[in-house]
């Protein structure tokens, strides 16, 4: 397939990209971006740069926060995937899905013991999603909380449950997670 770009739009671009990479190199540290995926993020940065070019103003600038917008969204979605994993696990200890009644014993002991060190909201919550198994807009109707809220709360939540996993060596080492 040919390419439909002029060498000198190929060169300008090779040029921002000598410009910008310093100011890049920090911003992938900053957000501690694996390298593979630092790539990724930036070649993501430049398609949407191109598609939008016409209405940018300055190039660089709008590189860099472009850039610091998809190192934010890279580690959301990493969370949102811990987060549905431990969404699963706990939906699964619940069903006492474990190869062995004694070890499915142990998780959901794990489980509860975690969950009893949550604030009452969590618990409740949690309670009501996976103890009765509500959907999130049932337990959003029964807390009092507005429908498009639920799941904010509910990520926070499971944050809250999953660094207290970690502490307890159930999900081994990991750093501390923030939600949101």
């Amino acid at each position: 397939m040919a390419s439909t770009e002029s060498p000198g739009r190929t060169e300008e671009l090779e040029s921002i990209v000598e410009r910008i990479k310093p100011k890049a190199r920090q911003i992938f540290a900053r957000y501690r971006i694996p390298p593979a995926d630092a790539e990724d993020l930036l070649q993501e940065a430049f398609v949407v740069y191109l598609h939008k070019q016409d209405s940018i103003r300055q190039t660089e600038p709008w590189l860099l926060g472009t850039l610091r917008k998809r190192c934010l969204v890279y580690w959301r979605s990493h969370r949102r995937r811990l987060y549905n994993a431990v969404d699963t696990a706990i939906l699964e200890s619940v069903a006492e899905a474990g190869p062995t009644p004694q070890e499915g014993s142990d998780l959901s002991s794990d489980l509860k013991s975690a969950i009893a060190t949550l604030s009452s909201k969590c618990r409740s919550l949690l309670q009501l999603r996976y103890g009765l198994g509500c959907t999130p807009l049932e337990a959003a109707e029964r807390l009092g909380y507005r429908s498009s809220s639920i799941y904010k709360v509910m990520e926070r939540c499971l944050a809250a449950l999953t660094n207290r996993l970690v502490a307890s060596g159930l999900l081994g080492e990991r750093k501390p997670i923030r939600a949101g």
